[in-house]
């Protein structure tokens, strides 16, 4: 475990190290006045004459070691936390390089307060075995075995009556450990359950809000916090008893020694001044001792933590190469494609072809596998057979950020920074000029509602940018497909939040932006697609068919299936009573 941790301390592993020796000697020092005591103590046994000089420079020996101890003490934790929190820079920054590589779906699927508590708690959790349980556990563990020597020097009768407690102690440690591992990793699922309930609960507040289901969403809320709770104290109970005992055992090195020992000294086998060295021995190594098992008790959470980082770290990266785009043209094709979620097959074996110019719509019912064969386009997940080519290359025989300047992906949930809407749309194109930027917000049709704002343009979007509504997030998030001006758009029901007023002028912005490009689109209303080149209709994962509409509508039962119900949608009305009409 240590070795997999040190693997990250890069250039400042010497330094951890330093910081266990620094500790050690400041150990040493804080056990040095016990054998000071005994100088002291041992004339008064031998009933031999001490000098009140010699008794002083003694007393002057345990005020320095004291202030020694202090001093390395602290010296060593600051090496130890130098050490630490770089150490933890460098895993982040692993973690955050290997992570980019990682299908951005797969990222989605794992959960915001999972990957919260991943990045952050149990990253953060690790600071601990690096600044205290390695340097000062260590150095706990070796002055003790160091004062142990010493006592079986001394007398070996004496020191195995010392080490008489520690198996006891080391089996209550072993039951306390044996209950815990045991519900380790029920543990860490709960508290995941219960981070990512949290972050649902207040992204979805206003949805809750709106539809009066406060006390249905806060019983869930409540529940995953109190059944994280409940295991917890259950846990702890269980445990509680053993980790008492061998509190109390452990550190009593002289449990056995004391009684013992005062025998052996009355029988002869052993002699008063030698009872008594052992014995401030013992009384010096019992606390370092407690202090190391201490440490020790960490080792379980760590060693989960450091399995799932890896477990994070060590998922199957996406499939790509460091070479640019190089297809010829920006005609798609999909051939064969297969892809699953988990084992569970979701598209199979879809083949068409988007010409280069052309305007293709992937149309179909919820779950049809729509929106799954857009994100293979954009390279979000690796298809598990098949291929997805974009002028006749394999997008995996690239690396993303080629293909990310052939491809503008616009879909219903674009993400704002809490940065201005400038910088926001110049994400698009991060060297584009001012002028440039004021340019695709005016073709985006956002100026209507930047005028409305204090500051325009400058004006901070707000955290995920919620100083927004949905359909000016949309509005921004097409004006930075406007600047990129990449020849290839994916739009996934890009007018999905806007109201018919502003709808028309969303259309005339779109149809400027996909002018001689090749472009996807996601549609549900149907009537917006009528005129595309090529209509993919998907059902079920598969691929039903792909024409143009009048011939879909004359020969696929699954697109009529579409139409007819699109149509009846359009029909419908609300009057005053709330009945349809």
């Amino acid at each position: 475990m240590f070795k997999k941790v040190l693997g990250y301390t890069g250039k400042y592993r010497k330094t951890t190290y330093l910081s266990a020796f620094v500790m050690f000697f400041g150990l040493v020092a804080n056990v040095t006045p016990f054998l000071l005591v005994y100088q002291i103590i041992k004339p008064l046994l031998m009933k031999e004459p001490l000098s009140l000089h010699t008794a002083l420079l003694y007393a002057s020996g345990i005020a320095l070691c004291g202030i020694l101890h202090a001093v390395l003490y602290i010296k060593g934790l600051d090496l130890s936390h130098k050490s630490a929190y770089n150490t933890l820079k460098n895993l982040r920054i692993s973690l955050q390089k290997k992570l980019e590589a990682q299908p951005l779906g797969a990222i989605q699927i794992k959960g915001t307060g999972a990957l919260k508590k991943t990045f952050v708690d149990d990253i953060e959790s690790i600071e601990l075995l690096l600044a205290h349980a390695l340097p000062e556990g260590l150095a706990n563990l070796a002055v003790p075995a160091l004062i142990f020597i010493g006592m079986f020097i001394v007398d070996w009768k004496l020191a195995l009556l010392c080490l008489a407690a520690l198996p006891v102690g080391i089996l209550c440690m072993g039951v306390m450990y044996g209950i815990g591992m045991r519900e380790m990793k029920n543990w860490y699922a709960a508290a995941d359950k219960m981070n990512n309930t949290i972050v649902e609960y207040v992204n979805g507040m206003d949805v809750v809000k709106v539809f009066g289901r406060d006390g249905e969403s806060y019983k869930r809320f409540e529940g995953d916090v109190k059944g994280y709770r409940d295991f917890t104290f259950a846990w702890y109970k269980a445990c509680w008893p053993w980790m008492a005992l061998y509190a109390s055992i452990l550190p009593c090195t002289a449990l056995f020694a004391l009684p013992i020992g005062a025998g052996l000294v009355h029988s002869g086998v052993s002699t008063l001044p030698d009872l008594a060295l052992v014995l401030c021995m013992a009384f010096s190594v019992g606390p370092l001792f407690l202090k190391a098992m201490t440490f020790m008790s960490t080792i379980p959470q760590i060693n989960h933590k450091i399995a799932e980082l890896e477990k994070t770290l060590n998922t199957p990266p996406l499939v790509q190469t460091g070479k640019p785009f190089s297809g010829k043209g920006h005609s798609i094709a999909f051939e064969d494609v297969r892809f699953a979620y988990d084992e569970a097959e979701v598209l199979h074996g879809v083949s068409f072809r988007a010409p280069e110019g052309s305007l293709v719509a992937l149309v179909g019912e919820s779950g049809s596998g729509k929106s799954t064969l857009a994100k293979l386009l954009v390279h979000f997940y690796d298809v598990t057979g098949g291929a997805v080519r974009l002028g006749g290359q394999d997008v995996r025989d690239m690396s993303v950020e080629a293909l990310n300047d052939e491809i503008s992906f616009v879909a219903q949930e674009q993400f704002l920074f809490n940065i201005s809407l400038l910088e926001n749309i110049r994400l698009g194109k991060l060297d584009a000029t001012d002028e440039e930027v004021l340019a695709a917000a005016e073709k985006a049709q956002c100026n209507e509602f930047l005028s409305r704002l204090e500051k325009g343009i400058h004006t901070l979007a707000g955290d995920g940018g919620k100083q927004l509504s949905g359909g000016e997030r949309q509005r921004i998030s097409l004006a930075r497909a406007i600047l990129k001006n990449a020849p290839v758009i994916v739009l996934d029901e890009a007018t999905a939040f806007m109201d018919p007023e502003n709808e028309e002028k969303m259309n005339d912005a779109i149809a400027e932006l996909i002018e001689n490009k090749t472009v996807i689109v996601i549609a549900h209303r149907l009537r917006s697609i009528v005129e595309a080149d090529v209509i993919a209709v998907l059902d079920g994962g598969n691929l039903a068919a792909a024409g143009r509409h009048k011939e879909l509508l004359s020969s696929c039962e699954a697109y009529q299936r579409l139409w007819n119900a699109h149509e009846r949608s359009a029909a419908w009305s609300v009057n005053a009573e709330g009945g349809n009409i």
